[in-house]
């Protein structure tokens, strides 16, 4: 009988080095060295946000989640780069 040994092998999820908001998207470079962008309008509150605010993002919890403090609020990094958003996307005419 032949013994087989298991590899286990680590997935490690990228965490966001850094982010900015431009014309209502906000962008995340990521340490994988991926840069994505989503429609800030993907989310309730961002949606009701001017451009001012929607620049004031921070990164929180090591890269793992953004934080606009006076909007009061959070989103992960990991449930954006698996594309999980709260609104459906409407392309703006």
């Amino acid at each position: 009988m032949m013994k087989t040994a298991a590899i286990k092998i680590d997935a490690v999820e990228p965490t966001a080095i850094s982010a900015w908001a431009e014309k209502r998207t906000i962008f995340i470079e990521l340490t994988d060295g991926r840069i994505i962008g989503f429609p800030a309008d993907r989310f309730k509150i961002l949606s009701k946000a001017n451009d001012d605010q929607l620049k004031e993002v921070t990164l929180r919890l090591n890269g793992f989640a953004l934080r606009w403090e006076a909007l009061d609020e959070d989103i992960t990094v990991p449930g954006i780069v698996a594309g999980n958003f709260q609104l459906p996307y409407i392309k703006a005419s």
